[in-house]
């Protein structure tokens, strides 16, 4: 039981660890600096040049948007949703998403969950759905830490604190079903990848949020969604082979423990509880 049923290559992360060794060791063999390995260490270069790439690979939202885009593109084109468009730089989301429906889905892009820019959003006011979509584009990550630290460190505590209402969470991009992170649902079903593009996808990995912000006095265990309350996630369920089966629940429930107010997060697949908390206090700085 876990909180996602992938997890990290630890074979992968094992090269990865090796080759950074080799690469603090050789890098002076490389390219045309003109110095020696002890000038070239103490230059600078080495640390500067790895600083740059790590900037780049962090500050760079354009292949994660590209992905979410033909995604999106790819409902449309299924008649799955009516309509779709990047809301802009001056809001504080990035996607409106208009479904068959007529309600409004509100998704707001993330990376692996497991830093501090997770805290960082607001559910807009003409929004009858907001989501989060998780786009982690780090092969090394650990899926299953990152979902918990999202989830239960992160997001229910800024729901619970804020009066800010989630109603689902989807965890999916272009590494899941690869080599650098294996999918379940593929294990004698190959045949459930979906192709879009230049990627071969698994169906993908949704939670469904309670419907309304708990709350300790009037709210303590609200109900929690259910797909087809969640309009985009169900659709993009459908779209791409998920089943009944997959799709995660997660429940808040708050509390007073004395003075201080505590939440319980449990995460549920096909009725079966797959991982649960203590009560934890919600402690802001």
């Amino acid at each position: 039981m876990s909180e996602i049923p992938c997890k990290k290559n630890a074979e992968l992360r094992e090269k990865i660890l090796e080759f950074a060794e080799v690469l603090k060791t050789e890098a002076h063999k490389l390219g045309n600096h003109g110095l020696d390995e002890q000038d070239f260490y103490q230059s600078g270069l080495f640390r500067g040049t790895i600083e740059r790439i790590r900037g780049q690979f962090s500050a760079s939202m354009k292949e994660k948007r590209d992905f979410v885009s033909l995604v999106l593109s790819h409902l449309q084109d299924g008649d799955y949703i009516a309509d779709w468009g990047s809301a802009g730089e001056a809001n504080r989301h990035d996607y409106f998403v208009e479904l068959n429906n007529g309600r409004t889905a509100i998704i707001e892009l993330k990376g692996c969950l497991d830093g501090n820019n997770t805290n960082i959003f607001e559910r807009p006011p003409h929004a009858d759905e907001f989501i989060i979509w998780s786009v982690c584009s780090n092969p090394g990550a650990d899926p299953r830490h990152n979902v918990w630290s999202g989830i239960h460190t992160r997001l229910s505590a800024e729901m619970i604190d804020r009066n800010q209402r989630i109603d689902g969470l989807i965890v999916w991009d272009w590494i899941c079903g690869t080599t650098a992170r294996p999918c379940p649902k593929l294990l004698g079903d190959p045949d459930r990848l979906t192709d879009i593009g230049q990627y071969r996808l698994p169906p993908p990995c949704i939670y469904l949020f309670p419907g309304t912000v708990p709350s300790v006095r009037n709210n303590p265990s609200p109900r929690i969604n259910r797909l087809e309350d969640v309009g985009i996630l169900d659709a993009i369920n459908r779209c791409f082979g998920g089943r009944e089966g997959e799709v995660n629940s997660v429940g808040i429930e708050v509390a007073h423990r004395g003075v201080e107010t505590v939440r319980t997060t449990t995460i549920s697949r096909n009725g079966t509880v797959q991982k649960t908390t203590n009560q934890t206090p919600i402690r802001r700085s």
